[in-house]
This record gives structure tokens, C-alpha cells and sequence, in this order.
């Protein structure tokens, strides 16, 4: 009978969730949806010495916001819980006693004095010291000393960890799903060691244990793990445990294309490395992130998916389900991906234009009333910041926006009437006779009833006409009075959104200033 398929991401709380995490946390929850299975979230802090305070909270908050819902996990308790591994501390002594019964680990009670002095010594000679069967009979360990010699050093209480013995003349073939098979020389192996002397797994032991425990079975992550593959492997042999499946992905590499993207590089770059700001408990220091930035969630998954997979279309654009549908761990490149800062900017432009106008038109409110200065240039909040009003807004300048926030550059006029204008563009547009023309616009509009777009623009085209004006002498500085700039939609759309009574001030305004 076929396992059910159960991936699991397990993150370190030592700060703020890194954007390749969150990569790894993705590519993790396509694939066991995609194959009906759970996405477990463990939070993996047997280091308590880099425990960060608030770290934990965050992954959680940062993983809900991007739209990554773990099945179980801390919160979310299932059937192979705790899941956090400080809770689970009393089950790891158990199994490395077990390695050490049936000869696949060992007690070492070298010091950390002596453990340097063996560096200085390899240092001296050009080696590097390397800790296995080299030379574990020279060290102080369990199997270079009798056995009355190691119960009286653990009775003396001294110190000790307890390490693997790795293999001695022995070629691991190793399988990934997008590696392929991968052939290591055992002899080139270092005994890791698995139990400090806090009492307390290491990483390797731990993340072996938990795995199995929890039926995990398809191991996703990022290709940094990769040199631990064979150890990893190693210790299922020695459990007699079958191995979960392997899949390494590929790095995330700076948009020079060269090095790993790692977290201080978004303060250097200029752009966001975690999904949400991040304040460091101990210095204050904040780091920017991609949802206070402006970022859509959806937008960020599917730029973050296209890092290392594709899905062997044109298509650029997915939703979450499509994502899942499309997503397959063969398709997964080797080589690292490149960040492009540009890119995910385009992302969010195109799921930007594909918003329901009233949906931004929320957010947009939301951002100009969280922002005192942006809100107190409102001239009447009551009546221009309505649901209505602001999706009418939205609606006419939403094409020229990547983020909600350039929806005030774009268009703070439909929100507050021109107290200066654009020099070079007065310059330019403002003749001797334009301010009698626009006086003798205003007269045209006074008389029209139906101040529509389409009504408005037929009547004063045909103005224009009948006067035998060039467009040139009416438009610019038609648009010039309602905006103070020559930007924004057309200019009809512009007048008929703030009305006759405010089109018709604007205007009388620019006369007076520009005169």
C-alpha cells in the first residue's frame, strides 16, 4: 500500500524567515497538495544558545501571509506532535543509545583543548583535521579505551558527545529527485557528532529521528543541505529505517548571478529578503519586507515558484491552484536561480491589474488613511475617500500602477485641487490669449447639464470646432488646471469624476494663478 505522502519544512527560529525559506516552505506545500498529501510545519530549536525571541511567531505569521497553510504543526496540533523539537528532547537519548548498542556510534570525550591542538597539529602539516577512522583510535573515545576506562569517565562525570561512525572504505550511492544518483567516498566522511554534552541532539540526529517519527516522506530542501545527504542516509541504514525520499533545491543566487542571497543582503541591495519586516529584539535594527513593501502574497509565491521550476509553458502567470497542478519536482532546475528584484516588480503589476477595482480601492483607502500626511491633503475625506469615489479613481489609474501606493502619486488630484503647477508645462501651455479661452470654456461647461465623460467631451469638441481652435491651445491647459501637471487619464474622465461644480473652480483657479 502506498504511504501517504507527508512533507515537512522545518525552519530554525534564529531571526526572520529568509525569502529561499520561504521558497523551500513553498515548493514543499505544491507538492504534497499536488499529491494529497500534508504539509507538516517543526520548528527545529534544539540550539537554544541562536534561539531568537519572537522568531518562532514570525515564520508562522510570514507563512500565513504568504498563503503557505502548514496541516500540522505548533497551533495545529496533529498526531505525531510536539513540533517543536525542545519539546521533544527527552526522545532523542533513547536512539542515540540505540546507535551506540549496535556499534553505528560511539561516547567521545575529547576536549575542546584537545580537538584544537589536533587542528594546529594537521595545520602544521598542510592537512585538515577530519575526525573518523583515521585516526578515532589515537582520540579519546569509547573505542580507543577499554570499557572500564569509559564507565569511569561517565561516572566522573566528565563530558562527552556521542558521535557517528561513519563507514571506512565504502561508496554511497545516494539518490535525489533532481539531482539524480550521487556517489560519495565514506572515507572522506567525518563522525558528526549527534548528542552534545548539554544533553541535547545535534541537527543531524534529531531532524533523522523526527523525520521517521513523523512519516515524512519526501524530504524538500535547499541544495545546503546536500553534504549531509549521505550521513543522513547512513543513520536510516543504521535504525534499519527506510529512507524518505530526497529532493535538494537549487540556491537562490544575488541578481548578479553570482553567490548565495543571504539575509544581509537586502540592506546592501535595496530590496526585501523576508516575506515581512523583521525588528531585531536585541539591536531595534528593522529590515524591510515584502508585505509592508507593497507586495502581494500571491504575487511573491508565483515569482518565488518560478526561482528553480518551471512549468515547461509561456505561461508566467499562476494562482495558487494552478501552481499546485502544474508543480513537479522533475521540472526543478539543478542550477541556482537568479533573484531579479525587477521581475517580482512585474509580478506585482500583473496581479495588481488582475484586482478587482473595489478590492484596491480598500487597500488605497486603508494606505491613505494610515498616513497623516497623505490624509490631511484630503480636501473633504467625507466625500472623497467613499467606497464609490475611491473605485472610480482606482478605475482610471489603476494601469499605470505596480503597487497601491503609487495610487496616490498617480492620482492625489482626484483628492485635492492644484495648489501649484508644473513651471516647464505653464511655460509651455499658459499663452497670452489661454486665459480667455479658458473663460470661455468655463461658460461652455457651465452649460452643460449632463456632465457625463462622453457628453462632456462631444460638447466641448464642438466648441473647439466651432470657434476654430487648435485642440493644442484648449486640452494642455484643460489639463493642466484640473491636475497641475500633464499627466493622468483622459482628461474628460478626470472632469467628469470630480464634477462640474470642482472642474469649473479648478479652472477659475489656474486662470488666477497663471495669468
Amino acid at each position: 500500500m502506498t504511504k501517504k505522502v507527508r512533507v515537512r519544512f522545518a525552519p530554525s527560529p534564529t531571526g526572520p524567515l529568509h525569502i529561499g525559506g520561504v521558497r523551500t516552505a513553498l515548493f514543499n506545500y505544491l507538492f504534497a497538495k499536488k499529491n494529497g498529501g500534508d504539509f507538516v510545519l517543526r520548528i527545529e530549536d534544539t540550539d537554544q544558545n541562536r534561539y531568537v525571541e519572537g522568531a518562532e511567531q514570525y515564520i508562522i505569521d510570514a507563512l500565513s501571509w504568504c498563503g503557505i497553510p502548514f496541516d500540522e504543526g505548533p497551533g495545529k496540533e496533529g498526531d505525531f506532535g510536539p513540533y517543536r523539537q525542545s519539546e521533544r528532547k527527552n526522545l532523542y537519548r533513547q536512539y542515540a543509545d540505540q546507535l551506540i548498542e549496535n556499534g553505528w556510534a560511539y561516547y567521545a570525550f575529547d576536549t575542546a583543548g584537545e580537538l584544537d591542538e589536533q587542528r594546529k597539529n594537521c595545520e602544521a602539516e598542510g592537512k585538515t583535521f577530519i575526525y573518523n577512522w583515521h585516526n578515532r583510535m589515537n582520540l579519546s573515545n569509547s573505542l580507543s579505551l577499554s570499557e572500564e576506562e569509559v564507565n569511569a569517565k561517565i561516572e566522573a562525570g566528565e563530558n562527552y558527545v556521542v558521535r557517528f561512525k561513519s563507514p571506512e572504505g565504502e561508496f554511497i550511492h545516494l539518490q535525489d529527485s533532481i539531482r539524480g544518483d550521487i556517489k560519495i567516498d565514506s572515507n572522506l566522511l567525518d563522525d558528526k557528532v549527534l548528542y552534545k554534552s548539554d544533553g541535547m541532539p545535534t541537527y543531524h540526529l534529531a531532524n533523522i529521528v523526527d523525520d521517521h517519527l513523523m512519516e515524512i516522506t519526501h524530504v524538500i530542501r535547499g541544495e545546503e543541505w546536500l553534504p549531509s545527504l549521505a550521513l543522513h542516509v547512513l543513520l536510516y541504514r543504521a535504525f534499519g529505517w527506510n529512507a524518505p525520499e530526497f529532493a535538494h533545491l537549487p540556491l537562490i543566487l544575488k541578481p548578479v548571478g553570482k553567490g548565495k542571497l543571504s539575509k544581509r543582503d537586502g540592506d546592501k541591495l535595496g530590496f526585501p529578503v523576508f516575506p515581512m519586516q523583521w525588528t531585531d529584539p536585541k539591536t531595534s535594527d528593522v529590515s524591510r519586507g515584502y508585505k509592508e513593501d507593497g507586495y502581494f502574497p500571491d504575487a511573491l509565491m508565483n515569482f518565488l515558484a518560478f526561482l528553480g521550476w518551471n512549468p515547461g509553458t509561456e505561461q508566467e502567470l499562476f494562482g495558487i491552484d494552478e501552481l499546485t497542478n502544474a508543480f513537479d519536482l522533475k521540472r526543478v532546475n539543478k542550477s541556482g536561480a537568479r533573484f531579479d528584484p525587477e521581475k517580482i516588480k512585474w509580478y506585482n503589476q500583473q496581479y495588481l491589474q488582475l484586482k478587482n477595482n473595489e478590492t484596491l480601492a480598500k487597500l488605497f483607502i486603508n494606505h491613505i488613511e494610515a498616513d497623516a500626511a497623505i490624509l490631511s491633503a484630503v480636501e473633504k475625506p467625507d466625500t472623497l475617500l467613499t467606497l464609490n469615489y475611491v473605485t472610480d479613481v482606482v478605475r482610471l489609474i489603476k494601469e499605470r500602477a505596480s503597487f497601491v501606493a503609487d495610487f496616490w502619486d498617480l492620482g492625489s488630484y482626484f483628492f485635492k485641487s492644484p495648489r501649484e503647477y508644473d513651471a516647464k508645462a505653464a511655460k509651455k501651455q499658459w499663452k497670452d490669449n489661454t486665459s480667455a479661452i479658458m473663460n470661455e470654456l468655463i461658460d461652455v461647461l457651465e452649460g452643460i447639464n449632463e456632465f457625463s465623460s462622453s457628453n462632456t467631451e462631444t460638447i466641448v469638441k464642438e466648441w473647439i470646432a466651432e470657434k476654430e481652435l487648435g485642440f493644442g491651445q484648449v486640452m494642455p491647459p484643460f489639463r493642466l488646471s484640473l491636475v497641475g501637471e500633464m499627466k493622468g487619464p483622459h482628461v474628460f474622465d478626470i472632469a467628469a469624476l470630480i464634477g462640474k461644480d470642482e472642474t469649473i473652480s479648478r479652472i477659475q483657479n489656474a486662470v488666477s494663478n497663471l495669468s
